[in-house]
């Protein structure tokens, strides 16, 4: 039985010391992809990165002030256009108002002098009335 315990040990030892070695090898290899970069190359490129997001920046900047001058300015005319239109109907209201008042004028100035005449008629009819009574 020490033979068969001693050819197990060495074989347990072997598969342990291959073990070793490949999980070394691994490690190494892991250690190879993911270490980090040196400092230099990994300033270079968040130094590219950064003016990559700068530039980005700059672009969108430069589209949203475009697009806000243009909505300011569609803004203006249009607002210059209600104005002139407020500006005009309130013409057209007034000359409107003015004709109503004149016309309204006219029939008044009609109505008073059918009046006048409907009272001297009414005068004269009651003269005559109390002259033939008399």
């Amino acid at each position: 039985m020490n033979n068969i315990d001693n050819q197990n040990t060495a074989g347990n030892t072997s598969s342990f010391a291959k073990g070793l070695l490949i999980g070394g090898l691994i490690g190494a290899a892991a250690a190879l992809l993911f270490a980090p970069k040196p400092g230099r190359e990994l300033r270079s490129e968040l130094s590219d990165k950064m003016t990559i997001v700068s530039d980005k920046t700059k672009d969108v900047a430069s589209v949203v002030s475009s697009k806000a001058t243009d909505l300011a300015k569609t803004v203006s005319t249009k607002t210059a256009d209600v104005a002139k239109t407020v500006s005009g109907s309130k013409d057209i209201i007034l000359s409107s108002v003015a004709r109503a008042s004149a016309d309204v004028a006219d029939e008044a100035a009609k109505a008073d002098q059918e009046i006048m005449d409907a009272t001297t008629q009414a005068v004269k009819e009651s003269e005559k009335e109390l002259n033939a009574t008399s």
